[in-house]
C-alpha cells in the first residue's frame, strides 16, 4: 500500500475536517486518533460516521485506527503498514484551562506522543510532515499582529509551551534528520463539527438554554477567529510544497520566520480581529435570544489579545477567500441547530 496521507486526531475537530477535505480530493488517507473522552465522545463517533459516508463512492481509501501516539509500538506497525509520504499531525491534549489542573496529560500526550510521530517519520522517510501548533506560543507578547517573525519564548500556559516544544523539537529533526516540517499556528478555529470546549460550542448552548455565560475579563479581549474552511483550505495547499532549507538564512542574523533546515511556522488565522462582546453580538442575532452576561475576572493561562500577520501564509499559499465572522457565525449556528435538534 503506497501514496497514504496518515492524519492523527483524526476524530477532532481539525482532523475530521482536513481528512474529509483528502477524501473528497481523491486522497487515500489512513487516520488515527485515541478517542479519549476529553469532551463527548459521540460527536466523534459521529465525525468518523460522515467521513465512512463520504469515502462510500469514491475509489480513494479511507481507513480509521484507533490508537494512542504514546503507543509507539502501534504506531510503528501502522507506519510499516501504510508507509505515508505525508503526515499531518493534529492529535494533541487541546485546552488552555484544562492544563492547569491536569498538567501530566499534556505532557504525555504532547511530549511524549509527539516524539514518537517524529521518530516515525525519521524512520520512514516521511516527505512533508505537518503539525498542529497554536497561536498560543505568542504567549506574553503584546506585539499585534502576531507575526512568525516574533520572538515566542514567554508561554504563559502549560498547552502553549508544549505547542512550543513540539515547534523546537520538530526543528531538530528537520534539521538533524532532513526532515520537511511545517508548524501550523491555528488561531481560534470555529465552524461547524466544533469543540464543545471552546467559546462558540458553550456560549450556543448556554444561550439556547437562556442560561448565564461567563465572560471573562468583562470581555475586553479580542480573537482571530479562523473559520474552519478556511483554515483547512490553507493546510490543504501547504499539504504539496515540503520545505528546503533557506540558503539565505543568515545565522548572524536569525530570523524565527525561516531556517537553515527544511523547517518553516505558518500562522493560519484570519486577519480580521474581533472583539469577544461583538462575537457575542452576532451569535446572539443568529439565535434570536439575549445573552445572560456573567462577567469574570481574566483566567489563568489566557492571553487578551490575539491577532494574526497572514503575510507569510499569503505570500506562499497565494490569497485565500476569508468567510466574515457574521456568515462563520450564521454557518456555524445553522449546523448546531440540526446537529442538536433545535
Amino acid at each position: 500500500m503506497s501514496n497514504y496521507i496518515l492524519v492523527t486526531g483524526a476524530a477532532g475537530f481539525i482532523g475530521f475536517h482536513i481528512c474529509k477535505k483528502l477524501i473528497n480530493e481523491g486522497f487515500n488517507v489512513i487516520g488515527i486518533d485515541n478517542m479519549n473522552t476529553y469532551y463527548d465522545i459521540e460527536l466523534k463517533k459521529s465525525r468518523l460516521k460522515l467521513l465512512n459516508f463520504s469515502q462510500e463512492e469514491k475509489e480513494n481509501i479511507w481507513k480509521f485506527v484507533k490508537v494512542d501516539l504514546v503507543d509507539k509500538d502501534s504506531l510503528i506497525k501502522i507506519f510499516k503498514k501504510y508507509n505515508p509520504k505525508i503526515v499531518i499531525n493534529l492529535a494533541a491534549q487541546a485546552g488552555v484551562r484544562y492544563s492547569i489542573e491536569n498538567p501530566s496529560t499534556y505532557i504525555q500526550s504532547n511530549l511524549e506522543g509527539f516524539y514518537n510521530i517524529l521518530e516515525c517519520c525519521r524512520n520512514f522517510k516521511v516527505e512533508n510532515f505537518l503539525y498542529a501548533s497554536s497561536s498560543s506560543v505568542y504567549g506574553g507578547n503584546t506585539k499585534v499582529p502576531y507575526s512568525e517573525k516574533d520572538p515566542a519564548n514567554h508561554p504563559i500556559s502549560l498547552y502553549a509551551a508544549t505547542k512550543r516544544s513540539n515547534e523546537l523539537l520538530a526543528h531538530s529533526y528537520s534539521h538533524l534528520y532532513n526532515i520537511p516540517s511545517i508548524g501550523l499556528r491555528f488561531f481560534t478555529v470555529y465552524g461547524p463539527w466544533g469543540r464543545p470546549d471552546m467559546a462558540p460550542m458553550i456560549f450556543t448552548k448556554l444561550i439556547l438554554s437562556k442560561k448565564p455565560i461567563k465572560v471573562f475579563n468583562s470581555g475586553n479581549m479580542s480573537r482571530s477567529f479562523t473559520y474552519i474552511d478556511d483554515a483547512i483550505e490553507l493546510v490543504f495547499r501547504l499539504l504539496k510544497k515540503p520545505f528546503m532549507k533557506d540558503e539565505k538564512f543568515d545565522k548572524n542574523k536569525p530570523c524565527a520566520a525561516s531556517s537553515w533546515a527544511p523547517h518553516r511556522i505558518f500562522n493560519i488565522g484570519s486577519s480580521e480581529n474581533v472583539k469577544l462582546l461583538h462575537f457575542i453580538e452576532i451569535l446572539e442575532k443568529e439565535l434570536g435570544i439575549k445573552a445572560i452576561k456573567e462577567l469574570k475576572p481574566i483566567q489563568p493561562g489566557d492571553v487578551i489579545n490575539t491577532s494574526a500577520d497572514c503575510e507569510l501564509i499569503k505570500k506562499t499559499t497565494g490569497e485565500i477567500y476569508l468567510t466574515s465572522i457574521e456568515m462563520g457565525v450564521k454557518k456555524f449556528v445553522e449546523w448546531y441547530k440540526d446537529y442538536y435538534n433545535y
